[in-house]
């Protein structure tokens, strides 16, 4: 199975679903009154963290996530059925972005963060009845579910994660302490992306991550290792596994300080970890010699032989004291936004584009010109209202507008005029109150 950290999501959450326009007609009733019913609420888009998922493969195939669309409104006050929610399994440990802001950090199993919201469903002309208004002809168009772009970074989350040269035997240790099967063999960089395992010692558990080798120069793009460093960020602990012979010959001491070099490089924080250090293939017949060597500097060194399991015990025992000192998951959340928390954009903006066009944005001029049906004479009429008592007339007047000049706003466009703007008018008729649209 391929291993893909990183992808781009494209979000759609399900539009609103339209009211009705709809009067009751029955027999005896000449004057039944508007009954049209409300569209359905948009399906929303979450994302949720399962801890058997160690991968993004599947959104790396399928990019696109759309929520249902609400129902439509219908008479006799029937209203619209809500549209489905998606839901997106992620792995635990899942960073999302958007705008290049981390938004979201899914590090425990079962936590969702709503990436798109549905938009709200239409009224039908039964919200629009009032006392002045008993007979509406008006109704509103679904409103657009939130389409948005994401990025998802995935840093695994594991206890430990083994860090060290190439074919030093990391695949091989997570073999011995855990169900985990990593390709193993006797050549260079077997490992081409991390592995997981959960040990198991003196009734505690915790996982191992196995990462591909690093080299000199890792943290500039060298190799394996700068695609890989940014998963040992969530380890609580490090595990430099050490080979005595020392990789393609270099001396073993020079080893050890070029991968602490390139820890630092890559990260300050990474670098300032807790580390071991451990001592592999003891079953080596020069690995005694290198072992004291090694002990003149590093007093801590932990000897171990992942292919008879000499020392492990020993190394577990020190795994679990350093896992205690630092207890608790590692996590990015005091960098995300508050998922209770969502940010209204205030006002509207004119923007002249020249040749007679001008752009109007603002989340709530947008969302009343997607919802509403020009179709309708009442709706344009309150549309117009809506936009004059807002000062949007006169924000575009101060830009320099002229009669026939258009302006643009979402997927709407419309023909300015300097014509006053029709309003409703109550008249009686018959005992009855009736809606006529006449000049301000």
């Amino acid at each position: 199975m391929n291993f893909i950290d990183k992808v781009k999501v494209f979000v759609k959450a399900g539009d609103g679903g339209d009211g009705c326009l709809s009067f009751k007609h029955e027999k005896y009733m000449e004057w039944g009154g508007p009954n049209g019913g409300d569209g359905g609420r948009g399906g929303d888009v979450w994302f949720e963290a399962v801890s058997r998922l160690t991968t993004l493969m599947d959104l790396h195939f399928r990019p696109h996530v759309e929520a249902g669309r609400g129902g439509h409104g219908k008479g006799s006050h029937k209203h619209g059925l809500s549209g489905d929610e998606k839901v997106i399994k992620v792995p635990v440990g899942t960073l999302i972005y958007r705008d290049g802001m981390l938004v979201a950090d899914l590090h425990q199993d079962g936590q969702r963060w709503r990436a798109g919201e549905g938009g709200r469903g239409g009224r039908g002309n039964w919200s629009f009845k009032t006392r002045l208004n008993n007979a509406p002809r008006l109704a509103e168009k679904g409103g657009p579910g939130e389409k948005v772009t994401l990025e998802l970074e995935l840093k695994l989350l594991a206890d430990v994660g083994m860090v060290g040269y190439p074919n030093a035997g990391k695949s091989s240790f997570l073999a011995r302490v855990s169900s985990a099967r990593p390709k193993i063999a006797n050549y260079p960089f077997t490992t081409l992306s991390p592995n997981l395992g959960v040990a198991y010692h003196k009734h505690v558990s915790f996982v191992v991550a196995d990462l591909p080798g690093l080299i000199e120069g890792a943290a500039d793009g060298k190799g394996l290792g700068i695609k890989f460093l940014k998963h040992t960020e969530r380890c609580r602990l490090l595990i430099h596994l050490i080979d005595p012979a020392g990789y393609m010959g270099e001396d073993v001491e020079k080893g050890i300080k070029t991968i602490e070099k390139e820890l630092k490089k890559f990260s300050p924080k990474l670098a300032a970890k807790p580390k071991l250090l451990v001592l592999n293939k003891m079953d080596l017949p020069e690995s005694a010699e290198v072992l004291k060597t090694l002990r003149k500097k590093h007093k801590n060194i932990v000897a171990i032989s992942a292919a008879t399991g000499e020392g492990v015990t020993v190394l577990f025992d020190k795994i679990i004291a350093e896992l205690a000192k630092h207890d608790g998951p590692i996590h990015f959340a005091e960098k995300t936004v508050d998922q209770n928390f969502h940010k209204v954009e205030q006002g509207f903006t004119v923007e002249n584009q020249g040749g007679g066009s001008y752009l109007l944005r603002g989340k709530f001029v947008e969302r009343a010109s997607a919802m509403l049906d020009v179709s309708l004479p009442e709706a344009i009429n309150r549309y117009q209202h809506t936009l004059k008592r807002i000062g949007v007339d006169r924000a575009l007047k101060k830009a320099g507008i002229q009669k026939g000049d258009r302006v643009r706003c979402g997927e709407f466009e419309f023909e300015w005029t300097n014509a006053a703007v029709k309003r409703l008018t109550a008249k009686r008729q018959d005992g009855r109150t009736r809606i006529g649209i006449g000049k301000k």
